[in-house]
């Protein structure tokens, strides 16, 4: 077991009562596994990634990382570990720095002021050609940009992907390239994954394992095959009829 979460809960203020976005969440993940975590908006999937990305600190429950306990504050090497892919790659990039310029401070700030990368390997491991590290995001497109978000995590050797939402803001078939490129990544380097969505499409076609959430709690959990074709929960048969046709 590469990562577990262990009741995980985190509150929000509202305007008057807290809301409570999960509720005692578990998850694990094993090496070279792809996790899917689904859900509608207000299920608290991408809050569970915030906090196992270590951006915001869970109110209760615990984070263990090869076994050992992180804490709200987190170390360099931790965060090189588990690498964080953002929804809008195009805001994650300094808009008046190259691309190149982006992945290398990234790559000196978590690997060490002489860490370096192979930009034509980097580039190529993406699908893109290294000339187009020489733009700003600004000049790229939203999948260019997505491409080189995963570069860039990729960069520092992570053992774990966080991908939130990373193909939500994409048409059809760049969201089909960025898929395959990640599951290449994963099968290829044996690097694990947890991919949220709130597109079982989306996710039954890369993940191993699926977690389905709703009002902050896990209600089903199970190999993707099972998931989709054997649900247990008529919640997880609605999302499968919204994006697929039942025969």
């Amino acid at each position: 077991m590469i990562l577990e979460g262990k009741e995980l809960t985190k509150n929000y203020a509202g305007k008057d009562a807290s809301v409570a976005a999960l509720k005692g969440v578990s998850l694990h993940l094993k090496k070279g596994e792809i996790l899917g975590i689904v859900g509608e908006s207000g299920s608290g999937k991408s809050t569970l990634l915030k906090l196992l990305s270590g951006l915001e600190a869970p109110d209760s429950g615990e984070i263990r990382l090869h076994e050992k306990m992180l804490s709200p504050k987190r170390t360099k090497e931790d965060y090189r570990t588990m690498q964080m892919i953002f929804q809008d790659a195009v805001a994650s990039f300094h808009p008046r720095r190259t691309i190149e310029a982006s992945v290398r401070e990234a790559v000196r700030n978590l690997c060490g002021r002489d860490a370096k990368f192979e930009k034509e390997e980097l580039a190529k491991m993406v699908g893109l050609t290294p000339d187009l590290m020489e733009r700003r995001p600004g000049k790229l497109s939203g999948g260019q940009c997505q491409r080189f978000a995963i570069a860039r995590a990729i960069a520092v050797k992570p053992e774990i992907l966080l991908c939130d939402e990373i193909t939500s803001a994409l048409d059809v078939s760049t969201q089909a390239q960025i898929l395959c490129l990640i599951s290449e990544i994963c099968r290829g380097t044996g690097t694990s994954a947890i991919f949220v969505s709130h597109d079982l499409a989306v996710v039954s076609c890369l993940c191993d394992r699926i977690m389905v959430m709703k009002d902050g709690v896990v209600i089903e959990e199970g190999d993707a095959r099972q998931i989709i074709e054997k649900p247990k929960e008529p919640y997880t048969q609605r999302l499968i009829e919204s994006v697929m046709e039942i025969s």
